[in-house]
Order: C-alpha cells, then structure tokens, then sequence
C-alpha cells in the first residue's frame, strides 16, 4: 500500500513510496495514471520522502538499513545515499537553508547540510524519546513539531524544534 506522497508544484508528477512493492510510483496528475515505477533496491520500508524540486532530487527514507536515498527527479535513477536515525517515520527538506530533517523512533532527529547536489553530510543529531518519529516540518514558521508517545513514565507530549 502507499504510504508517503510528494507533488511537483510546477508540474503534473506525483511521487508515491509503496514499500510493500520496492518502488516508487511516478503520477501523472493530468492524465491521472501511473506512467513510471522507480525500483528501491539498496534498502527495504521506504516510508517517508522529501521532494527538492528545484534541483529535481526525491529523498526516501528506509528502516532496512536505516538510510536515506537520493533520486534524480529527471532520469529516476538512485543517485545517492546516506545513513539516517532508525526506524524514520518522517524526512523534510528545508529549501531556504537546504537541509534535510529525520525523524525517528530511535530517539533522534538528525539534521543533514547539503554540500553540492548530491552529498548530504550531517551535521547534528539531537536527542528526543525512544518512538518519537513523527513529525512535521512548518517552513514558515521554522520549526519541526515532534509527537512523543507516553511510554512508561515518559509522558506524551509534542515537541518543538527552531530552524536556524
């Protein structure tokens, strides 16, 4: 089944993870049918995804290993990957600072620079609670929102996060 979904905003292409499948669909939203699949091959439980849609770059996150893989938007090809936090549930890609947030139920989010088109080192990697992997990035306001689960004595809560 789908999980995470992108869409062009100057085009017609929807970007859609179906890790039960190892692809990514590619939708034509005018001609509302699938006209590409992307194989997912160096990983397994390609959930979330980021699109960077001036540099044509998708990122997909996977739990198996736990890394992110950069697409090239134009040819559909992997054109590069990266380990990120395990069991990721969220990415975003900040355009105005160009960096990519992950969240994960390992008890992290990371932060990656982007240093040329395709290298992504990182550059923090902050400490949250153990199932805290959802999240959502608002770039207006610079901030990331994490949902931390009540386990045990942690108690349930959402976090914020500033861009800077």
């Amino acid at each position: 089944h789908p999980e995470s979904f992108q869409l062009e905003r100057t085009g017609s292409r929807i970007f859609v993870n179906v890790p039960t499948a190892d692809h990514i669909a590619v939708v034509d939203r005018s001609a509302m049918k699938v006209v590409a699949t992307w194989p997912v091959v160096r990983a397994k439980a390609n959930f979330p995804m980021a699109l960077d849609e001036a540099n044509h770059r998708l990122f997909i996150g996977c739990r198996q290993p736990a890394k992110a893989l950069i697409y090239d938007t134009t040819s559909g090809k992997e054109i590069g990957s990266f380990e990120i936090v395990g069991d990721t549930d969220d990415l975003f890609y900040d355009a105005v600072r160009k960096r990519l947030y992950v969240s994960g139920g390992a008890g992290y989010i990371d932060v990656f620079q982007q240093d040329g088109s395709n290298r992504f080192p990182r550059v923090a990697r902050l400490a949250t609670a153990a199932g805290a992997r959802t999240s959502l990035f608002v770039p207006d306001l610079n901030r990331l929102y994490l949902a931390v689960p009540h386990r045990g004595r942690q108690k349930a809560e959402i976090r914020i996060f500033e861009a800077r």
